[in-house]
């Protein structure tokens, strides 16, 4: 079997990628939203992987992988190697976590992040705010039991409430969140407040994160994790480096670890297992969360995942916006990983139409705040072309033909 060709294209802000073999069998994969400036990264890795064979997986990858980088350059790399799996999976009739050494588990655990903007009525940065918040995610269908708040400086909190920290508030500044600074007592005390107000809320059956960063500065980071310690989060995470962070800075992430008992997590950022390694051997963090769509694949997350089992490190796997062929993905490689995985965090972020245009999930496959770990082939979902077509931006006409 050999590729004969790469395609991606825009559906909704999110690239999708096709991958054709001289066989006929088809692999897709999906780049998270929003990274349409992704679609000419990916098409320049065309001429490295046509005429290899799809099912070699790391052969493949060894072509390509020098290519990627850190959040978001990893995604190209990542979501072909996605693909490649789809394919390995329907050529074996087998769905890929199989050929990833096959499932410990029947039914994966989801956690879902809840957005400032999809609370009817909205829910601002203040603790009555996070009341409606936790009141929402509880009436969510699923019946999530485990929940992330954006926060802080991963929030537009440090605009919201006046001399949140010492620092410029830039009115205008695009994603990601480049706000950084020593925060004031006011703004930790209502940062707390707010924190508390959500954890009181859900009560007992429930539990939450706070994705906060990155910003704080480490003293800050410390403050804030020792002060909410009696709460019992599900972790703190990107107080320090994260989302779109270049680089890692364990040592600085240890120096907090170190002195609290509130779990401390980071790593959606992180492009490969190599930059992985001090994170993991120093216990810097106590929590990592790579994201399969930015760190190199599903392989690569699996060995992230077992190195830090190793050394007795939680895994709770990044996926907002990966979209419903990410969220296949999630599902078939977290029912292979060990038992240091918390649960995965659900793409909540894409429209109901991708049902439609799909087949494979028929509505929200999440039940209790778990999913069935299916057994089609690959990765067990497909785009219908038919249906799909409508969705395509101008430009992508070709992308089914």
């Amino acid at each position: 079997m050999k590729i004969t060709d790469l395609k991606c294209a825009i559906i909704a802000s999110s690239p999708v990628i096709r991958i054709t073999t001289d066989e006929g069998i088809t692999g897709w994969s999906q780049i998270e939203t929003p990274k349409p400036y992704v679609k000419p990264q990916v098409l320049q890795l065309k001429d490295w992987i046509v005429g290899q064979d799809p099912r070699d997986v790391e052969r493949v990858m060894r072509r390509i992988r020098v290519r990627g980088g850190f959040k978001p350059f990893g995604s190209a790399v990542s979501a072909i190697e996605h693909a490649l799996w789809d394919i390995a999976g329907k050529a074996a009739n087998a769905p890929a976590y199989r050929l990833l050494g096959g499932k410990v588990r029947d039914q994966v655990r989801t956690y879902r992040t809840l957005y400032q903007a999809e609370v009817p009525g909205g829910a601002e940065h203040t603790p009555e705010g996070y009341k409606r918040w936790a009141e929402y995610g509880k009436s969510l269908k699923g019946e999530f039991t485990l929940f992330k708040l954006p926060s802080a400086y991963h929030s537009s909190m440090v605009r919201d409430f006046p001399d949140f920290f010492y620092g410029e508030v830039q009115e205008d500044a695009p994603f990601p969140y480049p706000h950084k600074g020593t925060m004031t007592k006011e703004g930790f005390d209502h940062l707390v407040a707010c924190i508390t107000s959500a954890c009181e809320t859900l009560g007992k059956g429930y539990n939450t994160a706070v994705d906060a960063g990155p910003g704080f500065m480490p003293l800050d980071a410390l403050r804030l994790a020792k002060a909410v310690e009696h709460l019992h989060l599900l972790w703190i995470e990107d107080t320090v480096t994260g989302d779109y962070s270049p680089y890692v800075n364990p040592d600085v992430y240890k120096d907090v670890t170190h002195h609290t008992t509130t779990p401390i997590h980071t790593g959606e950022q992180i492009y490969l297992r190599q930059h992985y390694k001090q994170l993991i051997e120093s216990h810097a963090v106590n929590v990592i969360g790579p994201d399969p769509c930015d760190v190199g694949g599903l392989a690569e997350i699996k060995w992230v995942a077992e190195h830090a089992d190793l050394h007795g490190i939680a895994i709770a796997p990044h996926g907002t916006a990966n979209g419903i062929l990410g969220l296949a993905a999630l599902i078939q490689v977290c029912a292979t990983m060990p038992d240091n995985l918390i649960a995965f965090e659900y793409p909540a972020r894409f429209e109901p139409f991708w049902y439609d245009i799909t087949e494979g999930f028929e509505g929200m496959p999440v039940k209790g705040g778990l999913i069935d770990v299916p057994d089609r082939p690959g990765l067990g979902v497909n785009l219908i072309a038919k249906e799909a077509r409508k969705y395509l931006e101008e430009g992508d006409e070709n992308f089914f033909d």
